[in-house]
């Protein structure tokens, strides 16, 4: 079997319509387009969304929100979590290799949630004020 001998199967590709061909192809004389109007046309196009100039639907209705594009790259860890991991230093690297980090994140920042009672020590990871108090207090230490 070769590539250029392969095909598809009967009846998977249908026919392309023969557009203005007569009346006994049933798309004979308007070719499908109805009667008159820009939609029958050549070239009858429109933006999309056009509503004929009245103000569009997407104008109308108010902005809400903001979606951050960074936030997809950014992923939260708590102190609970922390308290799993096995090793001396728990860095970026680790925490993906634990599976509580996506792997498509570049930072990492670890939330007061929970306890933690073992002492880790933690590199290149953000670290909230109140994280960093229950790491301390557990003798761990947090380096920048």
């Amino acid at each position: 079997m070769f590539l250029n001998t392969i095909g598809t199967h009967d009846g998977s590709r249908p026919a392309r319509k023969r557009l203005g061909r007569g009346i006994g192809s049933t798309l004979g004389k308007t070719g499908g387009k109805g009667h008159k109007g820009q939609k029958a046309r050549a070239g009858g196009f429109h933006k999309v969304g056009f509503e004929g100039g009245q103000m569009p639907l997407q104008r109308r209705l108010p902005k809400v929100g903001f979606r951050s594009a960074q936030k997809r790259f950014v992923a939260e860890v708590t102190l609970s979590q922390l308290g799993k991991i096995q090793g001396e230093v728990i860095g970026l690297a680790e925490l993906k290799a634990a599976g509580f980090v996506q792997s498509e994140a570049k930072k990492v920042k670890v939330v007061a949630t929970g306890t933690i009672s073992a002492p880790v020590s933690l590199r290149g990871v953000a670290v909230t004020q109140g994280a960093r108090a229950a790491i301390e207090a557990a003798g761990g230490k947090v380096e920048s």
